[in-house]
């Protein structure tokens, strides 16, 4: 009877989430993204190191679909190879910040006592400093790559999820079921991981959409500021720091407006599927 009454409930949460027009929607564009920024090089074969002598800055042509920038490197293919690795910062550190987040939340909310103190003072503690300004000193103590970005926004994210499942344990763990595993001795890591676990998830699922989209947002915030990825890595985040010309901003367009649409896109497409997530999740929302 339990088994039906997950499957039933998980039909639904499906369907109202198929029927969710925007999250559909962003789904669908996140999905082409990755098919494009994962096969488009191998089929195009592009390069987005290889500089053409003969076409620093020039606008799109049938050679340059995007043009070229100031050093004659394609536009598109630097776009592609950009979008890689903007969305593999944005996926591990989100999977990093869950790792870190969800054990510490469940063992503070689960146990209580010391753990609940020691764990969400030092939540409380990161979560007092400006995040931005956080990671921009410890990237410059470790020093800016792909990996030290993406570690760093990782860790610095995990208590976003350990409130959250923190919230979630202390309202599960009150339940009649809880307490009647507890009454049988069934052992404290089989309650968490059957009964604990399973039913304060779901929100989780709606916050790592909302932080992968935080943490797109924090690379590229950190590349245009010269503290992530390094030249000649691409990322949409270095390629927007060509826009702090003036005549680059004003006069060249294709060198920055394509990598901040799909920076756009990408964020707001996240963010669509989050809201559809969250609307299949509340069990007050009908379709």
């Amino acid at each position: 009877m339990k088994k039906r009454e997950n499957e039933s409930y998980l039909s639904e949460v499906i369907s109202k989430l198929t029927e969710h027009k925007m999250a559909m929607a962003g789904l669908f564009v996140l999905i082409l993204e990755i098919l494009l920024v994962v096969f488009l090089p191998y089929i195009m074969d592009l390069n987005p190191y290889d500089s053409d002598y003969m076409s620093f800055a020039q606008a799109p042509s049938s050679a340059h679909l995007l043009g070229t920038d100031a050093i004659g490197r394609d536009i598109f293919s630097r776009l592609i190879y950009g979008g890689r690795t903007s969305l593999l910062v944005g996926l591990l550190s989100t999977l990093i910040s869950c790792m870190v987040g969800v054990p510490l939340g469940l063992i503070a909310g689960f146990f209580r006592g010391k753990a609940e103190i020691c764990i969400m003072r030092v939540a409380d503690i990161f979560m007092s400093f400006p995040s931005i300004v956080l990671i921009l000193v410890l990237v410059s103590v470790v020093g800016p790559s792909v990996w030290s970005v993406t570690v760093v926004i990782g860790v610095l994210g995990w208590t976003q999820f350990a409130r959250l499942i923190y919230a979630n344990v202390l309202s599960v763990s009150e339940k009649e079921y809880v307490e009647s595993a507890r009454a049988i001795g069934t052992s404290n890591f089989k309650i968490i991981t059957k009964y604990v676990l399973p039913n304060s998830f779901a929100p989780i699922l709606i916050a790592i959409t909302f932080q992968m989209a935080s943490a797109i947002l924090t690379e590229s915030s950190l590349s245009f500021l010269g503290m992530g990825v390094q030249p000649p890595g691409a990322s949409w985040g270095n390629m927007l720091y060509d826009a702090q010309s003036i005549t680059v901003l004003s006069q060249r367009l294709w060198m920055w407006m394509p990598p901040g649409i799909a920076l756009l896109i990408t964020v707001l497409s996240i963010n669509f599927l989050g809201d559809g997530i969250r609307d299949a999740l509340d069990p007050k929302i009908r379709v």
